[in-house]
């Protein structure tokens, strides 16, 4: 790295790349004031303008969670050759908008239009865009309208944001389980969590791996 970084800059770099192995997102402004005990969101944001600058994270303008880490030696090889590749590539995906009862996702009738990305937006590769219904993961940052970037698979750990299918319908919840129960989590004190019954099908579907915002906020 041509420019050496101060500690705090390090344990921010560290706190992002964390929360992306963790979540599938990088951590909001919000976030990592938290984190860190900054006493504004523009604290934290001055901090990520500073590692900019720096060539140690690329900022997303248009694009909630709009932070990615650029490739050192000590991130993943997956990580390294999305970033050596962003230049050259784009990704097309599918958007989803309304997921008809009981017919899989990507079914020709589910899906609006394509979109063209960078891929090195995303933490992994995404398979689809699902177009966000409704406020119930407002405070994960997910708003009605915005396109969740998915990675379709059968399996998620726990804390993860997941697409899952409850018998006929389709929802974007955070992933509890403990001891076999399985939960699914709003991050809206609005909406009551889910609880998996015996008996209910349930299957997930994908992981969130990324969010496009619909508008930029004010």
């Amino acid at each position: 790295m041509a420019t050496a970084l101060t500690p705090r800059q390090t344990q921010i770099v560290n706190f992002i790349r964390q929360v992306i192995i963790s979540t599938g997102f990088p951590p909001t402004r919000a976030e990592i004031s938290s984190e860190f005990g900054f006493k504004s969101a523009n604290a934290a944001e001055e901090h990520l303008r500073a590692l900019a600058k720096k060539g140690v994270i690329v900022l997303t303008a248009g694009a909630s969670r709009g932070i990615r880490l650029v490739s050192t030696d000590d991130q993943d090889d997956t990580s390294s050759l999305l970033s050596r590749s962003a230049n050259f590539l784009h990704l097309t995906l599918p958007i989803v908008g309304r997921v008809a009862a009981g017919q899989p996702i990507l079914a020709a009738e589910n899906v609006e239009r394509e979109l063209q990305l960078d891929p090195a937006l995303f933490s992994k590769t995404p398979d689809y865009l699902l177009k966000v219904r409704g406020l119930s993961m407002r405070d994960a940052g997910i708003l009605d309208g915005d396109l969740l970037a998915v990675k379709r698979t059968p399996e998620a750990r726990s804390g993860q944001i997941v697409v899952a299918r409850i018998d006929e319908d389709v929802t974007v919840k955070r992933l509890s389980q403990n001891k076999g129960q399985i939960i699914l989590l709003a991050e809206n004190p609005d909406f009551e969590p889910i609880s998996i019954k015996p008996g209910q099908q349930f299957a997930i579907e994908g992981i969130a791996v990324g969010l496009i915002r619909a508008e930029p906020l004010q």
